[in-house]
């Protein structure tokens, strides 16, 4: 469980955030726009992440040893967490039940999702400073909440939740086909100054590609920028100029 306070961590610390987006529409595996960032009020204390390697064992009659293994691929990494949830300092809240229903709401299908025709959950990306292992575009495939306080009128204000996380991998295990080259994918905070088409020319050389930035994220009005809002730049290759 992780323990700590608001006031004690200091300025310095950086919190971990869950970002919750749209499915992705048609093909595309880049997540699509913020639904929701859901910041944590205490470090998780402990992560658990898995990856394995899958290998294929023939046996064979005339080998009195074994066949020689065939390597089949590397399956996705899995991603287990624990978030600790606490409002008894204002017993009255709702806060630890919105963000319990909001994790929730990852394995449920989004009405965006819905009306595109392709029903599907959030893709979520967990970020947490400068650990990159751990941050990579997944699905949520399983939330448990354990409710340990409760106030007076029976609502929840203390809690622990524990998230598995599987990642959604890139079409070529993170790599452009044709060049061999890691396949950008980032989250950018808009700061004052920040306009879609100076974001596109930043990013990909070309300001006509922030029409391909407004669509991963949602954006019918590009002239409504506001700072602060964290906005999802695509892949190079998925990029059209």
């Amino acid at each position: 469980m992780a323990t700590g306070s608001r006031s004690g961590a200091g300025k310095s610390l950086i919190r971990a955030t869950l970002a919750i987006h749209e499915p992705p529409k048609g093909k595309s595996r880049t997540p699509g726009s913020i639904i929701e960032t859901f910041g944590f009020d205490f470090n998780p204390a402990q992560l658990s992440l898995t990856r394995r390697a899958q290998w294929k064992v023939t046996p064979a009659q005339t080998e009195r040893k074994g066949s020689l293994p065939e390597f089949m691929g590397a399956q996705p990494r899995e991603l287990n967490l624990e978030i600790f949830l606490d409002s008894s300092a204002e017993p009255t809240s709702n806060t630890v039940l919105k963000k319990i229903e909001s994790l929730l709401a990852c394995c449920e299908v989004t009405s965006t999702s819905v009306a595109a025709k392709q029903p599907s959950p959030p893709w979520v990306v967990f970020e947490w400073g400068s650990f990159s292992t751990a941050r990579f575009t997944a699905y949520v495939s399983a939330v448990e909440a354990s409710y340990t306080l409760f106030s007076t009128t029976g609502v929840p204000i203390r809690a622990t939740c524990r998230l598995q996380l599987h990642e959604v991998p890139s079409k070529t295990a993170g790599q452009n086909p044709t060049s061999g080259a890691l396949t950008v994918q980032r989250v950018h905070r808009v700061v004052a100054g920040d306009s879609l088409q100076s974001l596109a020319w930043r990013e990909y050389g070309s300001a006509a590609a922030w029409r391909s930035i407004a669509e991963a994220n949602g954006i019918d009005d590009p002239s409504q920028l506001r700072t602060g809002v964290e906005l999802v730049l695509p892949a190079a290759e998925e990029v059209r100029t």
